[in-house]
């Protein structure tokens, strides 16, 4: 019998497949593409069924951070106490009003529009099974659709509301896991058809303003009523953290902020990102879309953001530090790094086979013809899962699945490119040919400060070769398709360098057709300062990026690791 947690976790992984639209159509309360991702990290918690229901709330609230990932963890917070599906129609009701309570000005057309209508389904028919569920979710659909209509910024863009639409994708997997549902569900763009995309014309208005999640104790006990908040700023979000209080706000002023809430009590967690409103949304309209799209995995080091500017799809890994799991690409790198120097043990986990093929199932939904660039056999079972879902699901035959032997920088660079020529040309064998010659003729070396957290992952023994036989070596390895081999092994940064320098000498023949993937781990400044401008000097006609290392690799090889990744455009 499928149990409440069995549903959360697949109601997540449905919000996690179509998480990247979300993002696409996310117009308010700011057109700041962050939508889906704010939901992925803060629902992240109900992806495993390994806590209690009050323990994954603790999380929730805890990792909740975006004006959509803090209402959403007011209402789940409450919905997790139900330990039965009898339960649901109650704690429904009593999350809606924490959510609603939660924002200091309650807007309809909101996520907060499709809480009160589950509140309202189930007040006048509080049971539940399939055909129960089918009408629920068509009431849904409505409630999703009227957003773009009630939101003016929807209005104006001719998208549905993506925090409504994100809570309707979670309780379609919600439900239909736990009444056990039948048959295969219809397509988003079947049911929302003409609101998935934003208008060529729509424009959204500027934005200095910072977005700031913190939590806050109030001194000497002292009780904080939200409405004395709301002067502080716009898009007051408000959740009870145990005896703090979680604070969502937009303000153009952050360390002004930050002097006002150490007035009224302990500030902690404190964090404040620029709202890039217009030239985020600008971007996601510029997006060609290829006449094959590309899919790779987030082991390669591509920021999310670069992946959107060249239409790829990235499949995500997680980090696990304790009981939190955080999708890879949504990390933060200064967080990751600065806790491995801190001892703290951290390591890493495939998606699970359910988020796996819902990933597959909804790139292809949105974009027909895809080439997934796979990561090594060598490194992960990504391949064989793919071509396992392939055969079995891929009716049409939508999907095709190169084993890249790549990881890291690597892998990132055979991505990019290949998504590069697919925007050029109209000829997809033409793509398909240049991602397998990429996946051969790229090269990459990886350049590791210790190995010390290589051996305490287990990913290397001190018995091993690579471990060397002087203490203070740094190796240089290089990921292939057989696996990760010994390129040399140095006894400084400089002579890592200089490797550097050595190799794309001898390596790379016409600098002119040359591009470098330069990537960091928590070392940009020398790498942007040091290693970039000499081997441009070697390369002056190459093209290069400089990216963070993926921490999937991150994790793995530690702090001051750098990586080089290049290859020459036919």
């Amino acid at each position: 019998m499928t149990t409440l947690q069995e549903a959360f976790t697949a109601g997540y992984v449905s919000l996690s497949a179509w998480s990247d639209l979300l993002d696409r159509i996310n117009v308010f309360p700011v057109a700041d593409a962050d939508t889906g991702a704010n939901l992925r990290i803060s629902l992240s918690p109900l992806r495993a069924c390994t806590l209690t229901s009050a323990q994954t709330a603790e999380q929730i609230i805890h990792s909740s951070t975006g004006n959509s990932g803090n209402i959403a963890a007011a209402f789940f917070s409450v919905l997790l106490q139900a330990t039965r599906p009898a339960e649901l129609p109650e704690r429904i009701q009593a999350g809606y009003h924490e959510a609603r309570t939660a924002v200091a000005v309650p807007k309809d057309g909101t996520m907060l529009s499709v809480f009160e209508a589950l509140s309202e389904l189930f007040a006048s028919s509080p049971s539940l099974d399939a055909a129960r569920c089918e009408d629920i979710l068509a009431d849904l659909r409505q409630t999703v659709l009227s957003t773009a209509d009630i939101q003016a910024d929807c209005r104006q863009a001719g998208v549905v509301d993506s925090g409504a639409l994100g809570m309707y994708v979670f309780f379609d997997g919600f439900f239909r896991t736990l009444t056990g549902m039948d048959g295969e569900r219809p397509s988003l763009f079947v049911l929302f058809h003409g609101y998935l995309t934003l208008d060529a014309k729509f424009r959204p208005p500027t934005s200095d303003a910072y977005c700031v999640d913190v939590l806050l104790a109030p001194t000497n006990e002292r009780s904080l009523d939200p409405t004395e908040l709301a002067r502080l700023g716009e898009s007051l979000v408000v959740v009870p953290e145990q005896n703090s209080l979680k604070i969502h706000i937009h303000t153009p002023d952050p360390s002004g902020l930050h002097a006002q809430l150490a007035d009224l009590g302990e500030v902690s967690r404190w964090s404040a990102e620029p709202l890039h409103a217009e030239a985020d949304a600008a971007e996601a309209q510029s997006v060609a879309a290829g006449c094959l799209h590309i899919m790779t995995d987030a082991a390669g080091s591509l920021p999310r953001e670069l992946a959107r500017r060249y239409n790829i799809s990235l499949l995500d890994s997680y980090i696990i530090h304790g009981d939190s799991a955080r999708p890879e690409s949504l990390c933060d790198p200064v967080q990751i790094y600065e806790l491995m120097r801190h001892k703290h043990r951290l390591t890493t986990a495939q998606a699970s086979l359910a988020e796996r093929h819902q990933r597959y199932r909804t790139v292809l939904e949105e974009f027909g013809k895809t080439l997934y660039l796979c990561v090594g056999s060598a490194f992960t079972g990504n391949h064989a899962v793919a071509l396992a879902w392939q055969e079995q699901q891929d009716r049409d035959q939508l999907l095709e699945v190169i084993d890249t032997g790549a990881a890291s920088g690597r892998l990132g660079l055979i991505a990019l490119l290949s998504a590069r020529l697919a925007q050029r040309t109209a000829d997809a064998d033409a793509v398909r040919h240049h991602a397998r010659h990429l996946s051969r003729a790229c090269r990459e070396y990886v350049f590791i400060d210790s190995l010390q957290y290589l051996a305490a992952g287990g990913r290397v023994s001190r018995s091993s070769g690579l471990f060397g036989h002087l203490l203070g070596l740094k190796p240089i390895i290089s990921p292939t398709a057989a696996g990760v081999k010994k390129a040399g092994m140095v006894r400084s940064r400089d002579a890592q360098l200089a490797f550097a320098c050595d190799t794309v000498r001898r390596e790379i023949t016409t600098p002119a057709r040359a591009v470098l993937l330069l990537q960091y781990s928590d070392n940009e400044p020398w790498v942007r300062e040091m290693a970039q401008p000499q081997l441009h000097s070697l390369l002056p006609g190459a093209e290069f990026h400089l990216l963070p290392l993926s921490l999937t690799s991150g994790v793995h090889m530690g702090p001051g690791t750098w990586s080089l990744a290049f290859a020459e455009e036919p």
